[in-house]
C-alpha cells in the first residue's frame, strides 16, 4: 500500500509500504529511510519524533531510522531537517510492520528567530575551511589516478500513462509505457536512455598532464566517438574546492570560494560523530536574488576542515535557462586514513523545454571513484605515453565489451528501471516506425533527413529569394555513412524566377584519415556569391534571411564559377595546415562594374583567376563534435591563431592577375566568472598586387536585419575595398548584469552585453584608379578606422537577441540615418 502526502509549500511525500506478516514477537516495528526528493541523496541526522509523546531519534549517518514499540504510538510522526520543510504523518496502527520512504523538499519556510551578528559560527567555519583549501583540495597531490564509473539516465517526468497513450503515433510503441514508474519518486517517470562508460584517469600538476583510457563504453542507439569521450573524467570538472563550479555553460560561486561570504549567509546548526569522527553541519544560503549561486549544506571534519559531502542545488531565481530544479552532491573517502578524496558525484536536472505541463525531462549522473593511487610511479609511468598535455584513448573493445564484463565491473548494479531501458531500446531500434519518427525529429532540428543511403536537406535553404533571383528554390542531396564512411559525395541545384537560371554545387570529400584528421576536398560552385556562411550563422541562401531583408539598400551581386581543390593535414597537438587550388571566373550582374570594365593582362582574361594557398592554424586541445565526415568546433581553452598566404598565377586558365596576399588572426573565448565570458579575434592583412575588387578584401557587411557577430552590422557588401587593413571584434557577456536588480527583469531572466567591432584600413592609389573607387561605387577608409558599438538585451524568452548598434566612426552624414544607428534581432539556445 503507498501513501503520498503534500506539505505547505512544497511536495512531501512518503511511500509507506505496509509489511503485514510476521513481526518480531508481538511488537511493533518502524524502520525507514529519509532522503532528498530531488537528487535521492540520503538526509543523515535529520529528526525523527512522534511530536506529542516526545519520543524520537536521529536518522544515522547513511539516513536510516528504526523504532520498536510494545504499541503504536497515538500521535503524528514528524520529521524534520535544517533547511529542509517539515513533514508529518498519522501512521496506520493496524499493522504489525511499517517501512517508510520520506521525501523531504529542500527550502524551507523559514520561521526561526535568527539573531545576526557580524561574526557567527556559520562565518568563523566557512574562514577555516576557506583558509585550509590548499592542503585538502586534490590539485595539491603531485599526481593521481582512479578508476571512474559514470552513468548518465534520460527520464521523461510526470508522465500519465492514460494520456501518454492517446498521443497519436504512440500505439506503435505503447509497449514503452509498461516502464513507467509510480512508486519510487513523488512522480511518475519514464526511462528513456542510459549510457554507462569506465575509465581509467591519470592527473599530475608539474607540469601539467591528463590522460585517460577508456576500458568500456555503452552508447545504444548511436555510435559516434567525439560524444562517448564526453562521457568520461576528463570532462569531470566539478571541484567544490574551486571558486567557481560549471553549471553547463555558466559559473556558479562555490560557497567556500575565496569570497564566498559576498553572496552567501552560512550557519552551523550541529555537529555530530561519524566513525568517531567529529563533524560539522554547515549550510548556505544566498545573500542576494538572482545570483549565479547555490542553497545546500555539507558535512566539514573537524580539526582538517575538509568536505566529507556537498549538497549544493541552484537557487532559485539563478540565471539558467530550461532547468526548473537541479542538484550537485559531492562526496569523498577517507583515504589511508588522512586524506579526503573523492567518492561520488552526482548531477540531477530537472529540464523545462515546452512548459511546467509536457516536455520535461529528468536527466541523471551519477559518478563513483575507486582504485584510488596518489604520488605514484606508476601514474607518471603512464602520463609518460602522453603525446600531448591531454590524451583520450578509446581503445576499439572498449566499445564491444560483453555484458559479462559489465557485470563484474560496474561500481553498482543496475537497478530494475535501468536494465529495462537496454531492453527497451533494443527494441525501439529494431522497430520502422521509431526509426521514421527519429527521422522526423532530426528533419526538423537539423534540417537534414536520412532516405537510405542518402540525405536531402537542409529545408531551410530550400527556399529563399533576392532582388537579383527574384523567388528561388533549391533541392540539396548527398551521401551519408550508410553509402560509404571514406567518400562522401553532395551537391545542390537552384533556380531564380526571375533571372530563370539554374545553378548549382557539387562537392566531394575523401576522408584519408579521422583522427587526427586529414581529407582531400574537391568541388565546382556556379551560383551568386551568397558570402562566407557560418555554422552559427543564417546565410543568405535561406528562408530566415529572406524575412529578415533590410529595404532601401543598393544590392550587389555577383555570379561565379569556380573549381576548388584542397588537401588538409592535422596534427594531435592542434597543428593543422590546408593546401588549396582554385580557379574562378567572376561575372558581376548588379550594381557592381562588370568585366567590361577592366582590361586583359598577362594573357588572360577580364575577372578569371588562378590561385593556390595554405592556411595553417594552430588549436591547441581544441575540442570537436564530430560525425563521419564533418565537424563542430567546440573550442579551445587557448588562442586559436591562423596564418593564411594566397598567391595569384597568371596564365594559368586564362588567368589575368599575379598577387600575394597575407593575413593572420588571433581568436579566443574565456569565461571571467563572476563577469560572464569575454570573446575577442584580432585580424590583420595585406595585399600585394593591382586587382579588381573582389580579389582585393571586401570587409564583411550586413544585407539583413538578423544580427552577424562576424559581420559590421551598419555596412553593406561591397560597400569599404582595402588592401592593407587591421581590426579587432570584442563580444562581453556580462550575464544578467544591471537586470538582476530589477524584479521585472529578474524575473523574466534578462541578459546583458556590449560588443565592439573596430578596423582600420586603406586602398593604394593603383588599386583606386583600378577599381574607379572615385565614382561611388566603392569606398575606402583612407587609412581612418571605422568603429561600431553595440549592447542589448540577450535571453529574451529564452531565445531571442536583440542588439542595438551605433556606428561612431567615421561618423555619418545627417541624412543617413540608417547608417548611424540599427535594431538587430536573433535567436539560439543557450542555457
Amino acid at each position: 500500500m503507498c501513501w503520498k502526502r503534500t506539505a505547505y509549500r512544497g511536495l512531501l511525500s512518503v511511500t509507506l509500504l505496509w509489511l503485514g506478516g510476521v513481526a518480531l514477537g508481538q511488537g511493533k516495528h518502524l524502520k525507514g529511510i529519509v532522503q532528498d526528493s530531488h537528487s535521492d541523496e540520503r538526509i543523515p541526522f535529520a529528526s525523527v519524533t512522534f511530536k506529542n509523546s516526545g519520543v524520537g531519534k536521529l536518522s544515522d549517518s547513511a539516513g536510516n531510522f528504526s523504532f520498536y514499540f510494545n504499541t503504536w504510538p497515538s500521535d503524528t510522526l514528524e520529521v524534520t531537517y535544517v533547511g529542509f520543510e517539515n513533514f508529518k504523518i498519522k501512521l496506520d496502527t493496524t499493522q504489525q510492520s511499517i517501512e517508510v520512504l520520506v521525501q523531504l523538499e529542500r527550502g524551507r519556510k523559514n520561521t526561526e528567530v535568527i539573531v545576526k551578528s557580524k561574526i557567527g559560527r556559520g562565518l568563523i567555519l566557512w574562514r577555516k575551511i576557506v583558509r585550509n583549501k590548499p592542503k585538502n583540495d586534490r590539485a595539491k597531490f603531485d599526481n593521481y589516478s582512479y578508476e571512474l564509473y559514470n552513468k548518465l539516465e534520460a527520464d521523461l517526468n510526470k508522465v500519465n500513462k492514460e494520456k501518454l497513450a492517446r498521443v497519436p503515433g504512440i500505439k506503435s510503441f505503447k509497449f514503452i509505457l509498461n516502464n513507467v514508474d509510480t512508486v519510487s519518486e513523488k512522480d511518475p517517470f519514464l526511462p528513456l536512455y542510459l549510457t554507462e562508460a569506465i575509465s581509467k584517469y591519470y592527473y599530475q600538476k608539474n607540469p601539467v598532464k591528463r590522460r585517460e583510457v577508456f576500458k568500456a563504453v555503452k552508447t545504444i542507439g548511436f555510435e559516434n566517438e567525439s560524444v562517448a569521450k564526453l562521457l568520461g573524467g576528463m570532462e569531470q570538472n566539478i571541484n567544490v574546492y574551486k571558486n567557481f563550479i560549471p553549471v553547463f555553460d555558466k559559473d556558479f560561486v562555490s560557497p567556500i570560494s575565496d569570497n564566498g561570504d559576498a553572496y552567501y549567509n552560512f550557519r552551523v546548526p550541529d555537529t555530530q560523530y561519524i566513525g568517531g569522527r567529529r563533524f560539522f553541519h554547515f549550510l548556505f544560503t544566498p545573500k542576494h536574488r538572482g545570483e549565479n549561486v547555490f542553497i545546500g549544506d555539507a558535512w566539514i571534519a573537524d580539526s582538517s576542515y575538509a568536505v566529507m559531502k556537498m549538497n549544493l542545488q541552484v537557487a532559485v531565481g539563478a540565471n539558467l535557462n530550461f532547468i526548473e530544479k537541479l542538484d550537485l552532491v559531492q562526496e569523498y573517502q577517507l583515504i589511508n586514513d588522512s586524506v579526503w578524496f573523492l567518492a561520488k558525484d552526482k548531477f540531477v536536472a530537472d529540464f523545462v523545454l515546452l512548459g511546467k505541463k509536457i516536455g520535461n525531462f529528468i536527466g541523471r549522473k551519477t559518478t563513483t571513484y575507486r582504485d584510488i593511487v596518489i604520488n605514484d610511479s606508476s601514474v607518471t609511468r603512464e602520463l609518460n605515453n602522453n603525446r600531448i598535455k591531454e590524451e583520450i584513448i578509446m581503445p576499439p573493445e572498449s566499445k564491444t565489451q560483453s555484458e559479462a564484463f559489465w557485470e563484474q565491473s560496474r561500481h553498482e548494479d543496475l537497478s530494475h528501471n535501468e536494465k529495462g531501458i537496454y531492453q527497451m531500446i533494443d527494441t525501439l531500434m529494431s522497430l520502422p516506425r521509431f526509426k521514421q519518427w527519429t527521422n522526423w525529429i532530426n528533419f526538423i532540428g537539423t534540417g537534414y533527413m536520412s532516405i537510405g543511403n542518402y540525405d536531402i536537406g537542409p529545408w531551410y535553404n530550400w527556399i529563399s529569394g533576392n532582388v537579383y533571383e527574384g523567388p528561388r528554390v533549391r533541392f540539396d542531396l548527398s551521401t551519408n555513412s550508410g553509402f560509404s564512411k571514406k567518400i562522401y559525395f553532395g551537391g545542390y541545384l537552384a533556380y531564380g524566377f526571375t533571372d530563370q537560371k539554374v545553378k548549382g554545387k557539387f562537392e566531394t570529400l575523401f576522408m584519408l584519415n579521422k583522427s587526427p584528421r586529414s581529407h582531400l576536398y574537391a568541388s565546382y560552385f556556379h551560383d551568386i556569391d551568397h558570402g562566407q556562411a557560418y555554422y552559427d550563422e543564417v546565410a543568405s541562401d535561406n528562408i530566415f534571411a529572406w524575412i529578415f531583408t533590410k529595404p532601401n539598400i543598393e544590392y550587389r551581386y555577383i555570379k561565379m564559377e569556380r573549381v576548388n581543390f584542397e588537401y588538409f593535414k592535422e596534427w594531435i597537438n592542434g597543428l593543422s595546415v590546408s593546401l588549396t587550388a582554385s580557379h574562378t571566373q567572376y561575372d558581376p550582374v548588379l550594381n557592381l562594374p562588370t568585366k567590361d570594365e577592366f582590361p586583359a593582362d598577362n594573357g588572360g582574361t577580364p575577372l578569371n583567376n588562378f590561385e593556390t594557398g595554405i592556411k595553417v592554424r594552430f588549436a591547441y586541445l581544441e575540442k570537436f563534435l564530430q560525425s563521419t565526415f564533418f565537424r563542430i568546433s567546440l573550442g579551445s581553452e587557448y588562442p586559436i591563431v591562423e596564418l593564411k598566404y594566397a598567391h595569384g598565377f597568371p596564365g594559368v586558365f586564362k588567368s589575368n592577375y599575379k598577387y600575394d596576399k597575407y593575413m593572420v588572426s588571433i581568436s579566443d573565448y574565456q569565461k571571467i566568472p563572476p563577469l560572464g565570458s569575454f570573446y575577442y579575434n584580432f585580424y590583420a592583412g595585406r595585399v600585394f598586387g593591382t586587382l579588381p575588387y573582389m580579389l582585393l578584401e571586401m570587409h564583411p557587411g550586413n544585407n539583413y536585419w538578423y544580427y552577424n557577430k562576424y559581420a559590421f552590422n551598419l555596412m553593406t557588401r561591397y560597400e569599404y575595398l582595402s588592401d592593407r587593413y587591421a581590426g579587432i571584434n570584442i563580444e562581453h557577456n556580462i550575464g544578467n548584469g544591471i537586470f538582476r536588480l530589477i524584479p521585472l527583469t529578474r524575473f523574466f531572466k534578462f541578459r546583458q552585453f556590449w560588443n565592439m567591432k573596430w578596423v582600420w584600413s586603406d586602398l593604394s592609389q593603383a588599386n583606386r584608379d583600378y577599381n574607379h573607387v572615385s565614382d561611388s561605387t566603392f569606398k575606402t577608409l583612407n587609412g581612418k578606422p571605422y568603429l561600431e558599438l553595440g549592447t542589448g538585451v540577450d535571453n529574451i524568452f529564452r531565445v531571442f537577441r536583440l542588439d542595438f548598434v551605433w556606428r561612431i566612426l567615421p561618423k555619418p552624414l545627417p541624412d543617413k540615418r540608417s547608417e548611424r544607428f540599427g535594431i538587430f534581432g536573433s535567436f539560439r539556445l543557450i542555457f
